[in-house]
């Protein structure tokens, strides 16, 4: 599979809020990199995605029919050995938002660094 295919199945993962089709586009040394929650490997992430669904569904307050996540302004880069993506991604129903820098090749995702659009504390 390509780095390509690889992160088209992960936004797919996310947009879904899917942990079994994020993890099956991932690296085994994956890494994600949420300033709130640390760094969290590929073993933890399935815990990770379980927490972040509690949040989402407490600050949505009923059940929705939107996506979990949706995701515009991709751009992609190519490189030697894979590809670099940035992405704005938006949780339907929250006021949560931010980017994510993505690096991919064609053993799949190796990680994502997150970022949170946010006011700072006065």
């Amino acid at each position: 599979m390509s780095a390509k295919d690889h992160l088209s199945e992960y936004a797919d993962g996310w947009t879904k809020g899917d942990p079994e089709i994020i993890l099956g586009s991932v690296s085994s040394d994956y890494v994600f990199d949420d300033p709130n929650e640390g760094q969290i490997t590929k073993q933890g992430f399935a815990t990770y995605m379980s927490q972040l669904k509690k949040i989402v569904s407490t600050l949505r307050g009923t059940e929705s029919e939107a996506p979990f996540m949706e995701l515009s302004e991709v751009v992609t880069h190519e490189e030697e050995d894979g590809l670099t993506a940035w992405c704005w991604w938006a949780i339907p129903g929250t006021e949560l938002s931010g980017s994510g820098l993505i690096k991919a090749g064609p053993e799949g995702v190796r990680s994502e660094r997150l970022t949170y659009y946010t006011r700072l504390s006065s």
